[in-house]
């Protein structure tokens, strides 16, 4: 039977083994977008192990078998995708899959076959890759899309609407939407996997930080964006307002006191209002 949701984390020592392997993965040659997934499911899930990561890979393959032979140019490949997993296998999403911590974690999406617009472009993209399709994850803002093809024939396609195939004009209305702001050529590039992870990471914080009962969460997200080779400064900053949140006083003023040094080659005055919040962090335990 499956314990109730939002999951847990793992214990330590399972957390501490998964980190280690999401950082060599994360700094590889070629860091591999559905196993950092995974391993960020199994430190959300305390119940994913070995073998339900295994099987979620397992599951990705299939799918992909299912796929027609090298089926045409990419809007043939975006339709044949539409077809297999959105109006066959009915991979979509719906606006309550925001309010789910399981729709940013990639063995879930594959379960209840819901998730987040970037989760379900994770498994868009992973089961397209697997049958050689050319495609990459494009990053629009505030809703991530897949691509096939080269930028002089790229189709675009819509995982959170079943993959449809997006036209030119439903591409502007996404991002204006989103933002505001035109359609832009530079937001149409590939996003790189680590990209893809950074963002999913940051989807979870998003959740975490409207529910201050799920610090654990928060900090989670926080230290394992932390070991992305790259990732900004601030997030040091926010893991040790963490740290003083969940009690823990002399840790985070030591965070926050390393944290105003950084920012004090910049910003004196800031670096000092840093040091301020140390010095209160402090200040509780007595």
């Amino acid at each position: 039977m499956r314990p109730p949701y939002p999951p847990h984390p793992p214990p330590p020592e399972r957390s501490a083994e998964l980190r280690r392997r999401f950082a060599e993965e994360a700094r590889s040659e070629r860091p591999d977008l559905s196993t950092l997934c995974l391993l960020v499911g199994a430190e959300a899930d305390g119940t994913l192990d070995e073998a339900g990561m295994d099987a979620a890979q397992i599951e990705l393959d299939e799918l992909a078998g299912q796929l027609p032979y090298r089926p045409g140019g990419p809007r043939s490949w975006a339709v044949a995708l539409c077809e297999l997993l959105g109006e066959r296998c009915g991979y979509r999403g719906a606006a309550a899959d925001y309010q789910r911590l399981e729709s940013s974690l990639l063995h879930e999406v594959l379960r209840r076959r819901r998730g987040l617009p970037i989760l379900l472009s994770v498994v868009w993209l992973e089961v397209a890759r697997r049958a050689g399709a050319p495609v990459y994850g494009v990053a629009l803002p505030g809703h991530f899309v897949v691509g096939f093809g080269e930028r002089d024939e790229q189709v675009l396609a819509d995982p959170f609407d079943g993959g449809r195939v997006l036209t030119g004009a439903d591409a502007e209305v996404l991002v204006a939407g989103a933002t505001g702001a035109a359609l832009q050529p530079s937001m149409l590039r590939p996003a790189a996997s680590l990209e893809v992870v950074s963002r999913i990471l940051n989807n979870v914080r998003a959740w975490a930080a409207a529910r201050p009962e799920r610090s654990d969460v928060s900090m989670w997200a926080v230290e394992l964006a932390l070991l992305l080779p790259s990732h900004p400064a601030r997030l040091r900053y926010e893991r040790a307002q963490l740290l003083v949140q969940r009690g823990d006083f002399v840790a985070g003023a030591v965070e926050l006191e390393a944290y105003a040094e950084v920012v004090a080659a910049v910003d004196e005055p800031g670096a000092e209002r840093v040091r301020e919040q140390a010095r209160a962090a402090r200040a509780l335990l007595n």
